[in-house]
C-alpha cells in the first residue's frame, strides 16, 4: 500500500455538544457558530498542507467542518462506514444523572474488555470496528498520499485502536475535543502518531471535550490498574 500522511479531525462543535445532549449516528446535527469558527481556524492552519483527498462520515457536521477544502476543489468522499457509534435510544436525549450513571457503567464494561456490550438499541464497539475497518481499507487503498479524514469522537477512538493495533478496551486513552487533530504517518505497513489531540490550530477558539491531566491519569489507571 502507498505510504501516507493521514490527518484525523474531529468535527467542530454543535449545539448538542454544547448542551450535553447525546448525538451519535442517528442525529444529523449542524455546526453551531463556534463550530464554524473552529472549521475556519483549521482551514487557515492546514490549507497549505496539500491534501489530495478528503473523507468524511455521511453526517453533515463532518461535511461542514471541512467544507472549505471541498469548496476549493479537493476530492471528497463521504463514507457511511465512518459514522459515529449509534447510541440507540439515548440519542437526542440530555445527559441526566441517570443517563450518566448508565453511560459510566457501560464505559466500564468496555474498559474491562467487554467491547461486545451493545448500547440499548445501538451498537457495540466491536460492531463499530467492523465498519470502520472497511472505511480504513477504502482510505488505505487510495493512491493518494496526503489525506484528511473528518469523523466523530467515539468513532475516532475506535479508529485509532485499529490503526495502532490497540485492543478496543484501550480506546478511552485517545482523548479528544471538537476540531482536534491526530496526525499519523502510514509507512505502507504500520502507523505512527505524529500529533495527539492537537488543537493549537484553533488559536483561542473555544473547544469542548477536553480531559484534564488528572482525568487522563485517572482514566489510564482505571483501564490499566497497577
Amino acid at each position: 500500500m502507498t505510504p501516507k500522511k493521514i490527518i484525523l479531525l474531529r468535527h467542530g462543535q454543535t449545539d448538542f455538544n454544547l448542551k450535553g445532549i447525546v448525538q451519535g449516528s442517528g442525529v444529523d446535527s449542524s455546526l453551531n457558530d463556534n463550530g464554524r469558527k473552529q472549521s475556519l481556524a483549521f482551514f487557515r492552519a492546514y490549507r497549505d498542507y496539500g491534501f489530495d483527498e478528503v473523507y468524511t462520515s455521511a453526517l453533515k457536521r463532518t461535511h461542514e467542518t471541512v467544507h472549505h477544502f471541498i469548496e476549493m476543489g479537493t476530492s471528497w468522499k463521504a463514507l457511511k462506514d465512518l459514522n459515529e457509534i449509534s447510541w440507540g435510544k439515548h440519542e437526542g436525549q440530555p445527559i441526566t444523572p441517570e443517563e450518566d450513571k448508565y453511560y459510566q457503567w457501560m464505559l466500564r464494561q468496555w474498559q474491562l474488555g467487554d467491547t461486545s456490550h451493545k448500547i440499548d438499541g445501538g451498537e457495540s464497539p466491536d460492531e463499530v470496528a467492523v465498519r470502520l475497518k472497511r472505511g480504513l481499507e477504502t482510505i488505505l487503498l487510495s493512491p493518494q498520499k496526503n489525506i484528511l479524514v473528518c469523523m466523530h469522537g467515539r468513532a475516532m477512538r475506535v479508529m485509532l485502536c485499529l490503526m495502532l493495533n490497540y485492543p478496543l478496551k484501550s480506546m478511552d486513552l485517545f482523548e479528544h475535543q471538537n476540531a482536534c487533530v491526530y496526525e499519523l504517518q502510514f509507512t505502507g505497513t504500520m502507523f505512527h502518531i505524529l500529533k495527539h489531540n492537537d488543537a493549537k490550530h484553533l488559536n483561542g477558539v473555544p473547544v469542548t471535550g477536553t480531559l484534564t491531566p488528572n482525568q487522563t491519569t485517572d482514566l489510564i489507571q482505571r483501564i490499566f490498574p497497577v
